[in-house]
């Protein structure tokens, strides 16, 4: 799967790239501060120290900017999917692998308030469910494969869809869970593994 994108255009220069990372870390900033709803264009542009016209040239609004950071948070979350679950080729190793990924996983949304506010957006924005549908099937994708050489004589359709689901269903389960409580969000993940382990593998 190739990387999304939501830039206005890609910089060639050393210089434009740096430019740009310097106004993804501005906005990266401002959202943890005061979240998505309240950063201005302006801000980041001032932050970033570059003019407004510079920063439009590559972002022609806040929302391409969001999804900028929604794409990278993404790809970083699937490099350490494949990461993890690509030594696995047995049924301990993968749910010890899978355990893992979880509580990475959970713990990253407790501890970026800049991914939980952008996948709170994902629920308004069409643009950012669209980039969240793409990745969830590419990391079902993933996390099929995985079964399949844990289970080679499964149904691999049946792995698919069991997959994916299981991949969709872990993002509901972090929104869930960072919406309540740490003992009962810890726990909601804790039953989230349980059930998910065990229809994978009867799935497979």
């Amino acid at each position: 799967m190739g990387r999304l994108t939501a830039l206005r255009r890609e910089p060639s220069q050393k210089r434009s790239r740096e430019r740009v990372e310097r106004m993804v870390a501005a906005a990266s900033e401002l959202i943890a501060e005061q979240g998505s709803d309240a950063m201005r264009m302006g801000e980041v542009a001032e932050r970033a120290e570059v003019s407004i016209g510079s920063l439009y040239q590559y972002f022609p609004d806040k929302g391409s900017i969001i999804r900028t950071l929604a794409d990278r948070y993404n790809m970083a979350g699937r490099e350490c999917i494949e990461l993890e679950l690509a030594p696995v080729h047995d049924e301990a190793g993968f749910r010890n692998a899978f355990g893992s990924l979880i509580d990475t996983y959970y713990q990253l949304f407790l501890d970026e308030p800049v991914m939980r506010d952008i996948w709170s957006a994902t629920q308004a924005d069409k643009q950012l469910h669209d980039i969240d549908l793409v990745y969830g099937r590419a990391n079902g994708e993933i996390l099929a494969r995985t079964l399949k050489r844990v289970r080679p004589t499964a149904d691999p359709q049946r792995i698919e869809r069991a997959a994916f689901l299981a991949m969709s269903l872990g993002e509901s389960t972090m929104r869930l869970a960072i919406s309540v409580g740490r003992e009962e969000g810890a726990s909601l993940v804790a039953i989230y593994k349980d059930m998910v382990l065990s229809e994978l593998l009867s799935a497979a």
